[in-house]
């Protein structure tokens, strides 16, 4: 299966279980090391964000605290605290569905890579295709949400 949909699959799950519809992928050689969702809401974490739980599972799966020769799929574009683990994980390669224009951390807001003291500097992908299935995704999780509250 495409690794992108791995990700909005991931994201759908995350929305089923209460957290934002968000999902993480880390790929190492053409093969899934690890995989995250939110999981704010389950765990009470305002840190457990999909690329960070990604990012622990990877670390812990390897044995290591640098994640040079991987690349990370996420449904969503990274806010700064994921940008910047992203960057302290040293990750190659941030492929992202969705552009993030409200909590963004790389086309938005902080834009954490377009400081050149930055440590180090992922390459970085949008993957357009999967742009409108992600945002519909949050759009359809964010509506049930206002529903619920009103």
């Amino acid at each position: 299966m495409n690794i992108m949909k791995q990700v909005l699959n991931l994201a759908r799950h995350a929305a089923a279980c209460g957290d934002v519809p968000i999902g993480a992928v880390i790929v190492r050689d053409g093969e899934i090391i690890a995989r995250g969702e939110n999981m704010v809401q389950r765990k009470q974490n305002p840190t457990l964000h999909a690329e960070i739980v990604a990012i622990n599972r990877a670390c812990k799966k390897l044995g290591q605290k640098f994640l040079d020769n991987c690349d990370i799929y996420v449904s969503l574009e990274p806010c700064a605290m994921c940008a910047t683990a992203i960057s302290f994980a040293r990750i190659r390669n941030i492929y992202f569905a969705a552009r993030d224009d409200k909590g963004g951390g790389i086309t938005a807001n902080a834009r954490v890579f377009d400081n050149d003291k930055h440590l180090w500097h992922p390459n970085i992908i949008q993957m357009p295709e999967y742009a409108d299935e992600s945002a519909e995704l949050l759009r359809e999780f964010f509506l049930a949400r206002r529903k619920v509250l009103n």
